[in-house]
């Protein structure tokens, strides 16, 4: 097989030498450390779970990592196998190599890497922000593969007006071979930690204090004199591959897993509005579809900032999905 994969033992907070009292404040449940070998480099994440447990693959959102999901995982069931990834060009995943752009459908060739390394034939979705738009992606694709998927904050898809697609397609690539062309003039930037942790909050209004210590310990990495952001800054040039409404809906028709959104009342779509009604008529899409749609009090990291919020919404619906499955099977016999 052409993918190694190794766990690394319990991951704590990392040891950064210039801080004597970082740490935060919530028990969290130990994690092991995930790394998996990929063409480029390596994916990294992190696991919970017995190895035999039912399989949960958690996906952040967008200039996020995998520690978004840290606080909601102790909530959830003991015996269910999570695994939490880094995007490629995020937290503490390799970069994708030079020249090469970030677009959802490299976002799902990794999630398909990731669960052929684990050797998964079917799993559950957590998907934040854009993390939700690349697990619905992949669960119309490979719907074979994914049982229920929980979107939080997002509605799976993204959908573009038919001029922009083109316009940002031209932006992207005009921005990546401009950055490409810089190679010499570029400097990254050293923070201190508190700097880092006010820059990020700016970029993440949402986020509590202890939320943006949390994604500190993967975003950053300590060099001399302070820290560096660990992230691939190619992540915030256009993306050029867009979908359509039409797109949009006709993947969202393929879906064959149970799949539930948890909206915040504050979260994204607060702030960030689709064209034309989009999001209506994708919700409807979904309510045809016999999702569940729930809107909830809270911020768009409401799953980070307080997730027992949502620990027992997200647990009770896969494990609704379960208990159906067994009935199915059972009356199968």
């Amino acid at each position: 097989m052409g993918f190694k994969t190794a766990l690394q033992g319990v991951r704590m907070l990392p040891a950064f030498t210039s801080l004597r009292h970082f740490s935060t404040t919530t028990m969290r449940r130990a994690a092991s450390e995930f790394r998996m070998t990929v063409p480029w480099g390596e994916v990294r994440g992190q696991v919970w779970g017995p190895s035999n447990g039912r399989p949960v693959l958690c996906l952040h959102g967008w200039a996020d990592n995998c520690g978004t999901f840290s606080t909601l995982v102790p909530l959830l069931p003991k015996d269910w196998r999570f695994v939490a990834i880094d995007f490629p060009g995020h937290g503490l995943s390799s970069h994708r190599p030079d020249g090469c752009l970030y677009t959802f459908p490299l976002y799902v060739a990794d999630v398909r890497r990731v669960v052929e390394a684990l050797q998964w034939k079917q799993f559950s979705i957590i998907g934040h922000s854009m993390g939700g738009n690349v697990a619905g992606i992949f669960s119309a694709l490979y719907p074979e593969m994914v049982d229920a998927v929980v979107l939080l904050d997002n509605y799976g898809y993204l959908p573009t007006q038919m001029t922009e697609m083109f316009k940002n397609m031209r932006k992207g690539i005009n921005d990546q071979i401009h950055y490409d062309n810089k190679t010499d003039e570029r400097k990254e930037r050293v923070y201190t930690y508190e700097k880092a942790k006010e820059r990020l909050k700016a970029a993440n209004p949402s986020l509590s204090d202890q939320s943006a210590d949390i994604l500190l310990e993967r975003a950053v990495r300590e060099v001399e004199g302070g820290f560096l952001f660990s992230r691939d800054f190619r992540i915030n040039l256009k993306n050029i591959v867009n979908n359509n409404m039409e797109q949009c809906l006709h993947m969202l028709s393929l879906v064959k897993a149970r799949v539930m959104l948890l909206l915040a009342k504050d979260g994204l779509f607060k702030t960030f509005t689709l064209p034309n009604g989009y999001g209506d008529l994708i919700q409807k899409s979904w309510v045809d579809q016999k999702a569940t749609i729930l809107n909830i009090e809270g911020d768009h990291h409401i799953h980070l900032n307080k997730p027992e919020s949502v620990a027992s919404i997200i647990t009770d619906f896969l494990q609704s999905h379960s208990l159906d499955e067994t009935e199915n099977q059972s009356s199968k016999l």
